[in-house]
């Protein structure tokens, strides 16, 4: 007689989280190769359908660095001081290595956004973590970090200058970048469900935030009795800290971790606030 063979079947169970902060990272690693999906997605069709394609990832940054470049370097004439070898570190150079950090904050910032809202239909039809989404968005944010970096490197051998010993510290700025870029995306892609209105308003807060960021004016330059409350800019620390690490110059103020424990903050609150709205996320859509 013949014995039919057992059928193993995988049994799937989603349990309701027991806290805002509970989060599943073997959850989140099994879903790994969706990530990857998305994330690869995503690098194909940024710049489909476009005429000149992938240059526009060259041309917005070196847009937006000719502007910062020529309103705080020709018109206001920002002194950008000395490095410490005594060189004069040109504004050009000084502004794109602000822009280094600020690059990869605002293109996380914006494309996480509308994230959610882009993959809606997945949302409504299949279960999956949903952080998944705006996390996958990190990975093509680093399109617009490399080419600054790659400007970076390009001025700095035009104009004879080479890393100083900070340059240690410079991967510690790069993860406290990434974390800043996480956190501002966790906290809109969640926002923008509840209230379609960010939209609209995310063009707006990066513009504001761009000239309220020193990316091509050091920090100094405010007036002292503002120090504080501008450095509760989360972004204030990163750009000066991953300049201080490329070019040298004065040291870090300790406001900066004002920066480094807004960061910490936006990050928690960014998530308590996302996993609040994931238990409604498919019913808001």
């Amino acid at each position: 007689m013949n014995s039919t063979p057992e059928t193993k079947l995988s049994v799937l169970v989603i349990e309701p989280s027991k806290g805002v902060f509970n989060l599943n990272f073997r959850e989140l690693y099994a879903y790994r190769e969706l990530l990857w999906t998305l994330t690869y997605r995503d690098l194909r069709v940024r710049y489909a359908q476009t005429v000149i394609g992938a240059l526009w990832a060259l041309l917005n940054p070196l847009f937006t660095l000719l502007i910062l470049a020529f309103v705080f370097g020709v018109v206001a004439k920002v002194d950008t001081g000395q490095n410490a070898a005594g060189q004069p570190i040109p504004h050009l150079l000084y502004t794109v290595a602000g822009m280094a950090g600020w690059a990869y904050f605002a293109s996380l910032f914006s494309e996480a956004g509308t994230s959610i809202i882009g993959a809606q239909g997945m949302v409504k039809k299949i279960y999956f973590p949903r952080l998944i989404i705006p996390l996958s968005k990190a990975a093509t944010a680093f399109i617009d970090f490399a080419i600054v970096l790659g400007f970076m490197v390009v001025l700095m051998i035009y104009y004879g200058f080479s890393p100083t010993a900070n340059f240690v510290f410079f991967p510690l700025f790069v993860i406290i970048a990434i974390v800043s870029g996480l956190a501002g995306g966790i906290w809109m892609s969640a926002l923008t469900i509840r209230f379609r209105d960010f939209q609209h308003v995310t063009p707006f807060i990066l513009r504001l935030g761009m000239y309220a960021t020193p990316i091509a004016y050091p920090a100094a330059a405010v007036p002292e009795k503002y120090q504080i409350l501008f450095y509760f800019n989360p972004m204030a620390g990163v750009v000066e800290g991953m300049r201080w690490s490329l070019l040298g110059g004065a040291p870090l103020h300790w406001y900066s971790y004002i920066s480094f424990a807004a960061i910490a903050l936006m990050l928690l609150l960014g998530l308590f606030y996302f996993k609040k709205v994931e238990k409604i996320m498919a019913d808001i859509l």
